[in-house]
């Protein structure tokens, strides 16, 4: 069996069967990006290079879940990385960052004629809130709420794929559930608050306009 897997056919009919669950997850896990695709290309390879070794003991797509999450968390130690040296060096000016994000709506209309664009842009902050709440949270919760919400894998699939006991798995899962929710409540309330502070300030500089008005009939 094993060796069927590794022939050239064999192979190519196991990346196109499992590319979708690939490329998502690593999506799902790091973000939408150019990365996912050469990322996705190293977890074929490590999956080529490791089949000889595969026994057969779990399923193989919990075998390639274990590969994805190591590749993930490969890239998140080189964006720390980054991270570290950007913040060591001077600050880099963004320009036009604006001009692309609005390049980018252009025949949005055409794609989707029942939406209009300030539902297209609530879905973009909405989607833009998920995917920031998600990459705060530690890397270990983010990969539990992906593999159990997203994936759909099983408390024993995702014990086995991570190399975890099972009560770890829910204990993970708790938790990052609960900084989820948090992290999602944040951006909501401040939204609010804004809200409620903007019409009041409108609201105070109306009685202050009046007010001189009167002041100044008064005065004449």
């Amino acid at each position: 069996m094993r060796g069927d897997l590794t022939s050239p056919e064999r192979f190519e009919a196991l990346v196109r069967e499992h590319q979708g669950l690939v490329f998502r997850t690593l999506t799902r896990l790091t973000g939408s990006g150019p990365q996912v695709e050469d990322m996705a290309q190293e977890v074929f390879l490590r999956l080529y290079r490791a089949l000889p070794e595969f026994r057969g003991e779990s399923a193989l797509s919990t075998y390639l879940y274990r590969i994805v999450v190591n590749v993930a968390q490969d890239e998140w130690k080189r964006r720390r990385k980054e991270r570290a040296v950007i913040a060591a060096g001077p600050a880099a000016v963004e320009e036009d960052a604006e001009a692309g994000w609005i390049e980018s709506l252009r025949g949005d209309e055409l794609q989707e004629h029942a939406r209009n664009p300030e539902q297209l842009m609530g879905d973009a902050e909405v989607q833009a809130a998920v995917e920031a709440a998600m990459a705060s949270l530690p890397e270990m919760e983010r990969t539990v709420l992906v593999l159990y919400h997203q994936e759909e894998c099983s408390y024993e699939g995702i014990a086995a794929a991570l190399g975890l006991p099972i009560n770890t798995v829910r204990t993970h899962l708790h938790r990052g559930r609960k900084r989820l929710s948090e992290a999602l409540r944040g951006p909501s309330r401040a939204a609010r608050v804004k809200s409620e502070t903007v019409p009041r300030a409108e609201e105070s500089r109306e009685i202050d306009v009046a007010s001189r008005r009167q002041v100044a009939v008064g005065g004449l």
